[in-house]
């Protein structure tokens, strides 16, 4: 199975994984920082015109030929 590139891993040298451990003991601010409303409204609306207008300006048969490629790159890798 894959690794998650979204998990943070422990590193394998000890000195920075003692790094590592002395840094998440000693956090003093947990939280995330705070995002942009307005910055993300913002970008959803682009991202939700973005497909409906590139499926627009596409034909049917380069829509297609996207489609055979993508479920291509989506089986080929199949383990089983």
């Amino acid at each position: 199975m894959p690794r998650r590139s979204s998990t943070k891993r422990m590193p394998s040298d000890l000195n920075s994984l003692a790094a590592t451990i002395v840094k998440r003991a000693t956090a003093e601010d947990d939280d995330p920082p705070k995002k942009n409303p307005a910055a993300v409204a913002l970008g959803r609306l682009g991202g939700k015109k973005g497909g409906v207008a590139r499926a627009k300006k596409l034909s049917a048969k380069k829509r297609s030929s996207i489609a055979k490629k993508a479920a291509q790159a989506r089986w080929s890798n199949r383990e089983g």
